[in-house]
C-alpha cells in the first residue's frame, strides 16, 4: 500500500504513524514544503520517504493536511495527478469552501470531505502520535458525491484508525465547529493576550496562574498559520458565534455591576449541565 501524507504536521502525522503500525508494509511517502519537516518526519520514523506530486498515480491513499487555504489551491492539483482507484481527503477545520474548491473537478469521485475531531495544542512532525483518533469522531460531508467502492476503501480505514463516523453538510458542519472549537481558540487567544499585556506590570499574574489558566488557556498555543485561514475561510460563522459569546460576557458583567449574586450563581449553575453534555460524548 502506498500513502501519500501532504503536510507531514499532528494530524497527517499521526494518521501516518497508525497506518503505518497497521500495515507494516505500507510505505508513507510525505511531500510538505518545509524541507526541515520532511528530513525530520523521516529522522521521527512518521514517514518512509520523500514524495512528489508527480508519483501520486500510483497512490492508494492521499491525505491532504495542510492549512485551509492551502488545501483550496493543492487539492485541484493533486485529483489532477492521482490514479483512477486512488482516495483522496483532506482533514481540515473548515469543509464548505473545501468542497466548493474541488466541486466541478473531473475526479471529485476521487475525494472524500472529512474532519477528524481530534488533536492536540501542537505542530509539526514531533506533534504526530500514534492513537490519536482512537474513539475520536470524524465527521464526513458530501459522502455521496464520492464513489462508492472508493467510500468504502476509506471507511474502512478511519474504522481501522479507531474513528467513528458523524454525516453532515458542509455548511452545518462549518456552523457547528465554529461554536465547539473555533470560538473555544479565540477565547484562549484573547485571555493569553489580555494576561500578557496585564503581565508587563504585574509579574504576580503568571505566579500565581494554576491549572485552571493554564487548562484554559492551551489552545493559545496553537499554530498561528494554521487557524488565522479557518477564521478566514468560516469568518461569517465565527462572528455569529462572538457575537454571541460578547453577549454572554456582558450579561456577566452587568450582574456583578449590579452585585447580583442570586442571578450569577443561577447562571452557573444552568451551565454546569455540560458536564452531563460532556459525559455523554465520552460515553
Amino acid at each position: 500500500m502506498k500513502v501519500y501524507v501532504i503536510g507531514i504536521g499532528l494530524i497527517g502525522g499521526s494518521m501516518a504513524l497508525d497506518i503505518k503500525a497497521l500495515q507494516p508494509n505500507s510505505t508513507i511517502f510525505g511531500i510538505d514544503a518545509n524541507e526541515k519537516h520532511l528530513q525530520e518526519a523521516i529522522d521521527l520514523g512518521v514517514i518512509d520517504l520523500a514524495g512528489k506530486i508527480e508519483d501520486l498515480a500510483s497512490a492508494d491513499f492521499v491525505i491532504v493536511s495542510v492549512p485551509v487555504d492551502v488545501a483550496m489551491v493543492v487539492l485541484p492539483t493533486v485529483l489532477d495527478a492521482i490514479g483512477d482507484d486512488t482516495i483522496v481527503f483532506e482533514v481540515g477545520s473548515t469543509k464548505m469552501p473545501i468542497c466548493e474548491a474541488v466541486a466541478n473537478h473531473p475526479k471529485r469521485r476521487n475525494f472524500i470531505a472529512t474532519h477528524p475531531i481530534a488533536g492536540t495544542e501542537f505542530s509539526g512532525p514531533s506533534a504526530a502520535i500514534h492513537g490519536l483518533f482512537e474513539g475520536k469522531t470524524n465527521i464526513i460531508c458530501e459522502v455521496e458525491k464520492t464513489a462508492f467502492k472508493l467510500q468504502e476503501k476509506a471507511l474502512e480505514l478511519f474504522r481501522d484508525l479507531g474513528m467513528r463516523i458523524r454525516y453532515m453538510e458542509p455548511k452545518s458542519h462549518d456552523k457547528h465547529i465554529a461554536y465547539v472549537s473555533h470560538l473555544s481558540h479565540i477565547s484562549s487567544f484573547m485571555l493569553g493576550k489580555t494576561v500578557i499585556n496585564k503581565e508587563k506590570h504585574e509579574q504576580d499574574i503568571f505566579d500565581m496562574a494554576g491549572s485552571g489558566f493554564e487548562s484554559t488557556v492551551r489552545l493559545a498555543k496553537s499554530s498561528p498559520a494554521m487557524w488565522t485561514p479557518i477564521f478566514k475561510q468560516n469568518r461569517k460563522q465565527v462572528i455569529k458565534t462572538l457575537e454571541e459569546y460578547i453577549s454572554n460576557l456582558t450579561q456577566f458583567k452587568d450582574l456583578l455591576i449590579n452585585e447580583d449574586y442570586n442571578a450569577i450563581f443561577e447562571e452557573m449553575e444552568s451551565v454546569n449541565r455540560i458536564k452531563e453534555i460532556l459525559n455523554g460524548m465520552k460515553k
